[in-house]
């Protein structure tokens, strides 16, 4: 089993197998990072890695974990962007009593 030095930002450099580490790959961008438990202070710790790296790890035997960008951000935006009045406005609503009928005729 490989032996892998990473850095902790609270412990600095320390060793691990393949076995402490996974890496998370967005199949929408092809962004990845790894990330492991500190062996000595038990941090996660989560790093942004380039493409290289990835490679690299995996080659090594890292467990590779794919996942996609949420279907929300792909759906089309209507209507005037949310505002500071507009959360405002609806930190009021919040305090009536009867906020949840007023969302409901609101519709």
């Amino acid at each position: 089993m490989a032996t892998i030095r990473a850095t902790c930002p609270t412990c600095a450099d320390v060793e691990l197998t393949t076995r402490d580490l996974s890496v998370q790959v967005c199949s929408d961008t092809s962004q990845g990072s790894y990330s492991f438990r500190c062996p000595t202070c038990l941090l996660a710790v989560s790093k942004q890695a380039e493409p290289r790296i990835i490679d690299l790890l995996v080659s090594s035997g890292v467990r590779m974990r794919l996942w996609r960008l949420p279907a929300e951000l792909q759906e089309p935006k209507q209507g005037q962007p949310f505002s500071w009045d507009d959360l405002l406005e609806f930190h009021d609503l919040l305090q009536r009593p009867d906020w949840f009928d007023q969302v409901l005729g609101s519709r």
